[in-house]
């Protein structure tokens, strides 16, 4: 009988693979099928899932848990569960899109669902697949050490006067990173080398394979100070007593520590051509769930506003564009996303099929 029911009110609903269209899709429908399923379980790379669960399961009378888990485990749970026939992940946001494009959807071990009610307010590279939200992460400096950010263009991060004064993630062991170069290579090349034309008056050397390339070559020579996570990359850059000057690329999260912990984190504004990159997080819905209309409301509720706040708090941008941050988010990207390498899927397979190649680069250019 519950299966009949639900099976029933999902083709009221007028669920399907594709989005469908808005004018069939019936969002109390949904609701209601939903209601006669199994609790939902969501995971996400981000704490803050926690707290959107509990209010999607208040809102609409579910029970929901959200668990914090990294994007490997959730890479690893998924492949596991589904090959098994033991299905227990129901949604995943995964915070590695080209892992997900490069693995998950071509072996059907996941699917993305596009809100069809949403669609017209969803940037279309974002909908397929569906990206929930893009995270920035951004060059910062310390605020008790300057007056404002101390570079001007990016490739002075590559030079003496900086040598082992930059904090990031390694790139060995965070791949958001690797995408990063990718994306920079397919889509801001030519921002590159305009930017390196511009600080040295000359064009970059016609042998380097790409401007990109001959940038994170460079940055790897100089010997950044490599972290495992941004929270080591913020406070070797502005932790109370920090005296030393370091330049960090960190997620704009991590400004909430300016109130939490003390930090005097500023945004590096205007450096040319980009202040930093966004990491983005694809919402998925897991092959075999026992409550797919549950799984599909609570992604509907993630691309709304009241749904996204808790991480719109940590300056992650909806890719709902009617859904913006909020006037008192502390790192103030908000008014900088044009300064922001979006992440765009249209490269992931590639960013993903690159991975190793980008870290060998760094590997051998790397020095202390």
């Amino acid at each position: 009988m519950k299966t009949f029911l639900i099976s029933a009110l999902a083709l009221t609903a007028g669920l399907g693979v594709g989005p469908g269209r808005a004018a069939d899709f019936d969002l109390n429908a949904l609701i209601e099928a939903a209601k006669a399923e199994p609790p939902l379980t969501v995971y996400d790379s981000t704490g803050k899932i926690t707290e959107m669960a509990d209010a999607f399961a208040a809102k609409y009378g579910l029970q929901a848990t959200g668990t914090k888990t990294k994007a490997t485990a959730q890479l690893e749970t998924i492949i596991r569960e589904v090959q098994s026939g033991n299905v227990q992940t129901d949604v995943s946001f995964i915070s590695d899109v080209p892992a997900a494009m490069g693995q998950l959807l071509p072996g059907d071990f996941a699917e993305s669902w596009l809100p069809p009610d949403l669609a017209a307010d969803i940037s279309p590279e974002a909908q397929n697949p569906l990206l929930i939200v893009s995270s920035p992460n951004v060059l910062t400096y310390n605020t008790k050490l300057f007056d404002k950010c101390p570079i001007t263009n990016i490739w002075q991060l590559t030079e003496p006067e900086w040598k082992g004064k930059v904090s990031m993630q390694d790139p060995l062991g965070k791949p958001s990173y690797t995408d990063w170069f990718n994306q920079m290579r397919s889509h801001a090349d030519d921002r590159i080398a305009a930017a390196y034309e511009a600080k040295y008056g000359k064009k970059l050397d016609a042998a380097a394979a790409s401007a990109t390339e001959a940038f994170v070559a460079a940055l790897a020579a100089n010997g950044p100070l490599l972290t495992d996570s941004d929270s080591a990359a913020a406070e070797a850059v502005a932790a109370p007593g920090q005296t030393q000057p370091f330049v960090g690329l960190v997620s704009a999260a991590k400004f909430r520590d300016n109130d939490g912990a003390g930090f005097t984190l500023g945004l590096c504004d205007g450096v040319d051509p980009i202040i930093g990159f966004s990491n983005a997080t694809v919402g998925l819905i897991v092959k075999g769930t026992d409550s797919p209309n549950a799984a599909k409301l609570f992604v509907h509720y993630a691309m709304t506003a009241e749904g996204i706040a808790p991480q719109a708090e940590d300056g992650k941008l909806s890719s709902n564009k009617t859904v913006g941050l909020p006037a008192d988010e502390p790192s103030g990207v908000g008014a900088h996303l044009d300064e922001v390498l979006p992440y765009d899927p249209s490269t992931g397979v590639e960013d993903w099929d690159t991975r190793q190649d980008w870290q060998d680069l760094w590997r051998l250019n790397y020095k202390r």
